[in-house]
């Protein structure tokens, strides 16, 4: 197996992404941010290694991606996972609200892969996997600036997925639909038993369903998938 690193790693969908490349027997860094227990916790049970970095700032980003370059040697698959998100009424947005919002979602994924991607095109082999979300896609009432930062991480994907594809990188977006991760901790059981009554599998999606397909978009035989984005969905929104 290969190489992989994975952003926002140490918890929800990012930790359980981990756990699959570890398993699976890749050789596996992952960043996180301010979730230092977690993050160690899940290097101890993984093997994987645990970088610190802040993915909205560029500098940190640099630092990172040279500490796990150290460790795996080269980056064959780059899964830019970290993301937050917030719900607050459009009008009620701030500046800072904004701009931190496109700092992690989307610029985040931005500087990680132009940190990578020299390794990839020399080697002309690489696969990078954003984690988009399904409201980038259909957007979302009181989420508008997170809809605007995965709506904005499709277009990344699917230009630089033209751009880099002669080099024999690929570059695909998951967008999973409802999630049960700690991003729905502001949610009443009652507004999570709608969304699945909502959501035509029945049930809301788990951190596995979403990693088991990062999985695929990684293997060797996604090499003719490029530019694509791949709804986790359980069928909610389409």
């Amino acid at each position: 197996m290969g190489t992989a690193l994975i952003t926002g790693g140490s918890r929800g969908i990012g930790a359980q992404t981990v756990r699959a490349f570890a398993k699976k027997g890749w050789r596996t860094a992952f960043f996180y941010h301010t979730s230092e227990a977690a993050a160690q916790a899940l290097a101890a049970q993984t093997g994987a290694v645990a970088i610190r970095c802040d993915v909205s700032d560029s500098q940190s980003v640099k630092q990172a991606c040279a500490e796990a370059l150290r460790v795996l040697s080269h980056i064959d698959v780059l899964v830019n996972n970290a993301g937050i998100a917030q719900q607050k009424l459009f009008t009620d947005i701030t500046d800072d609200d904004w701009q931190r919002m496109l700092g992690v979602n989307l610029s985040g994924a931005f500087y990680v892969s132009r940190e990578v991607l020299p390794g990839m095109i020399s080697r002309r082999y690489g696969r990078i996997i954003n984690v988009g979300s399904i409201w980038g896609q259909v957007g979302a009432s009181c989420e508008v600036h997170y809809s605007a930062a995965k709506a904005g991480l499709i277009g990344l994907t699917k230009g630089l997925a033209k751009e880099v594809a002669p080099s024999g990188v690929t570059v695909n977006c998951i967008c999973p639909g409802v999630i049960e991760t700690d991003m729905l901790g502001s949610f009443s059981p009652d507004d999570l038993a709608v969304l699945a009554d909502e959501t035509p599998v029945g049930r809301l999606g788990t951190a596995e369903d979403v990693a088991h397909s990062i999985l695929w978009l990684a293997d060797e035989k996604s090499t003719f998938v490029t530019g694509q984005v791949v709804g986790v969905n359980g069928g909610f929104g389409e």
